[in-house]
């Protein structure tokens, strides 16, 4: 594809974003410009709103896939593009719409230029959450089609235009979403010895929570505690009977995660004695870490430094992605895509460097080739 129709595309799917397993029109577009392209090689499955797209090679002896998401986040955008998301409230800020453009490029050049092995292509739904990654290998679908070798990139808005980045062993954390509901006694601001006020006991908790990761946990184990969210009460002269803390936990070894969580429920009985209320925990979508296998990596960089594109050495990242799962059960590797924003991901702000769209599908297209 040429950059103007690379462009284009990812434009028209700037302007749709969707959230998690609701992407209809995301998977309407992707399919329509699939059809338009495909051939006698070329099957089509759809998952739910997720779309594999299995291009038969010459003489294959392994089966090669590359995996897009393709949701968006529940994000107000705040950018001055004319393409702006026509979706209230919904916008692509992690760069899914970049991700997408660059596999149906790929797509693209794989059915008019075939190969000896066949080539798997996940467009993926649900990555932002609740998860779609591990669901979707558990389908009759995947399993049919599963590949031999499996590789995903992700926008890397400090990285320039040129640059791609990875590295051998862990890339991203073992997350975990974090929603703790406390229920006390409301009642006249006025009268708080009547009441069991859950303001106090939330923001109490706060406090506390944040001792887990400091004294409870290894310092050498990495891992993160981030309440990033907190509703309580309705009028300023009520006390509060309800409170609710939304955050995420994330940590680099995935047997800590279990342990800041035993920690975590631990407090959680206290504050219940305490404050006299009771406290629920609900840790919502889990991700595996992101572990990049070794052989995989190295063939990367030697392709990506054969045809001239600037590799780096990435860092291990609290960053969460579902990939994971893929990469627990099959062979491959993550890499970062340079594409040179001032905003970063999950931004209302992130204007990535579309110049960056072909060099994506460059890359994508060598790797495959060489793997």
């Amino acid at each position: 594809m040429t950059i103007s129709m690379l462009q284009k595309i990812r434009r028209e799917l700037h302007q749709i974003p969707e959230l998690g397993f609701r992407e209809v029109k995301t998977q309407a577009y992707l399919l329509g410009k699939i059809n338009q392209i495909k051939t006698d090689r070329v099957e089509v499955q759809c998952w739910k709103t997720g779309i594999l797209v299995r291009v038969s090679g010459l003489s294959p002896n392994k089966t090669i896939g590359f995996r897009s998401d393709i949701d968006g986040l529940p994000i107000t955008e705040q950018t001055d593009y004319a393409f702006k998301s026509v979706h209230d409230g919904r916008m692509h800020a992690c760069g899914h719409d970049f991700h997408m453009t660059i596999a149906l490029g790929v797509l693209k050049h794989f059915i008019e230029h075939p190969i000896n092995d066949t080539v798997l292509f996940i467009f993926q739904p649900a990555e932002e959450g609740p998860g779609g990654a591990l669901p979707m290998m558990q389908s009759n679908e995947f399993k049919k089609w599963k590949p031999d070798v499996v590789f995903a990139l992700h926008i890397a808005p400090e990285l320039p235009v040129g640059t791609v980045s990875s590295k051998p062993g862990l890339l991203f954390a073992n997350t975990s979403e974090l929603f703790i509901d406390f229920l006390g006694k409301g009642g006249h601001a006025a009268y708080p010895h009547l009441t069991k006020d859950m303001a106090v006991a939330a923001s109490n908790f706060i406090v506390q929570l944040q001792q887990i990761v400091s004294r409870g946990i290894d310092p050498l184990e990495s891992a993160v505690v981030t309440i990033g969210k907190m509703e309580s009460g309705f009028v300023q002269n009520a006390i509060a009977e309800t409170a609710r803390l939304e955050g995420t936990i994330r940590t680099l070894d995935p047997n800590t995660i279990y342990t800041v969580k035993e920690k975590l429920e631990r407090l959680i009985r206290g504050f219940e004695i305490s404050y006299d209320c009771s406290i629920e925990v609900d840790y919502g979508a889990n991700y595996y870490q992101v572990f990049n296998h070794s052989q995989w990596v190295e063939k990367f960089k030697q392709t990506m430094e054969t045809h001239g594109i600037t590799y780096r050495l990435a860092n291990e990242a609290m960053t969460g992605e579902d990939f994971g799962y893929m990469l627990k059960e099959i062979p491959g590797f993550m890499f970062w895509l340079g594409v040179d924003s001032s905003h970063g991901l999950h931004s209302a702000q992130l204007s990535p460097n579309e110049d960056a769209l072909e060099l994506g599908v460059r890359s994508v297209i060598n790797t495959i080739t060489a793997l």
